[in-house]
């Protein structure tokens, strides 16, 4: 059994840089060549290589949470979500830029899709969430069998 505090504490340490979406790449629906992967006991985690993309990140993640809220029924986007909830938001986000910005891709490539979308647009913030947001709304997650 794994100590949950000593796990915390082990993984702020080791993992000083998140990836914002981290657990995109865990489940492998996207990758990101600045993906760095940290073995902790039998857990994985991934750490971002470049503090200044993952502010990027950060803010692409944000805006996403904020302009799927009325497609996915959410009252307020402050509130704590659900794991299923960030999957599918974050999951469905990267599959709606996928299409927008490099619908020839095999899968969505995060570092990739936020230079891309910074290229195109400028400011994420004037990215055409209508049409992103539809991946959210699309997205469904793998239901495994019972």
């Amino acid at each position: 059994m794994v100590d949950e505090a000593a796990f915390r504490h082990a993984k702020g340490e080791i993992n000083r840089l998140p990836c914002v979406f981290g657990r995109v790449l865990l489940a492998r629906h996207a990758a990101c060549e600045l993906a760095v992967r940290h073995q902790i006991g039998e857990r994985e985690t991934i750490a971002c290589a470049q503090p200044v993309a993952r502010a990027v990140c950060a803010q692409m993640a944000a805006l996403l949470r904020d302009k799927s809220a009325f497609a996915l029924g959410l009252t307020g986007t402050r509130r704590i979500l659900s794991h299923a909830m960030v999957m599918n938001i974050q999951c469905g986000g990267l599959d709606g830029l996928k299409t927008l910005l490099d619908a020839d891709a095999v899968a969505p490539d995060v570092r990739r899709l936020v230079r891309l979308a910074q290229e195109r647009y400028g400011d994420l913030a004037e990215l055409p969430f209508s049409e992103i947001v539809q991946g959210v709304a699309a997205w469904k997650s793998r239901h495994r069998p019972a």
